[in-house]
């Protein structure tokens, strides 16, 4: 029997997990003017947490297709339900309780990083307008505890306000920021520091971002900032 991949949890199907990958960086081409910005910047080995802003449910396919490397997302636990969670589970994916202490999804998520793998969160913990005006402690934590750089990933175009009529083939934009370490000052101080590094680093590659997307096409920076 083929033992488990080690950077993913345990009873994932690495091919499967490979194959997610693939559809994911196809599967929305046909939907998405996408335009992709600086992905070379992913180390090509070595812990990685990925810190992204989150807008839409496309969010985490979209980055699991483009980052270029496998990617365990810590995922709410309400989609682990059905055939949707099995699938979830097969390809590594992690459930977590939302606004709840429970540190066995932390602890599985160290240990796929400490593998040298990479770990995706979405520090505002839900989804929003993708401001990223808020972070949790968790991917502080990670980082921390693991000696992980953080790649902060920003993504622009998935959001759709409640009600709003589905566009065509809107232009969606990825651009991923420069890896950097955490604060390493210890005890709650420090990992507070470290929490809002992450938060103002992935902030302001979202205004970068956006002013990227009005240069390139006015109507989508000012949809951007609505």
């Amino acid at each position: 029997m083929k033992s488990d991949p080690p950077d993913l949890p345990p009873g994932c199907w690495g091919w499967l997990h490979d194959l997610a990958r693939w559809i994911g960086g196809w599967l929305f081409v046909p939907f998405f003017r996408l335009h992709r910005h600086h992905l070379e910047r992913m180390p090509s080995d070595g812990p990685v947490v990925l810190v992204a802003n989150h807008s839409s449910l496309v969010d985490g396919p979209l980055m699991l297709g483009l980052a270029g490397r496998r990617i365990v997302f810590l995922v709410k636990r309400e989609l682990f339900e059905g055939p949707t969670g099995w699938m979830l589970f097969r390809i590594g994916q992690i459930a977590v309780r939302r606004g709840e202490v429970d540190r066995a999804p932390l602890l599985a998520a160290q240990a796929v990083l400490r593998a040298g793998g990479v770990v995706g969160v979405f520090p505002e913990g839900t989804r929003g307008t993708g401001e990223a005006a808020s972070a949790r402690n968790g991917a502080a934590w990670l980082a921390r505890s693991t000696g992980a750089v953080v790649v902060p990933v920003a993504c622009r175009g998935t959001y759709r306000r409640s009600g709003a009529r589905r566009r065509f083939r809107p232009r969606v934009d990825v651009l991923m920021g420069e890896p950097f370490p955490v604060n390493g000052e210890r005890g709650r101080a420090g990992l507070a520091a470290a929490t809002e590094q992450i938060r103002t680093a992935l902030s302001g590659l979202v205004v970068e971002l956006d002013g990227l997307r009005e240069v390139a096409d006015p109507a989508c920076g000012r949809a951007s900032r609505r």
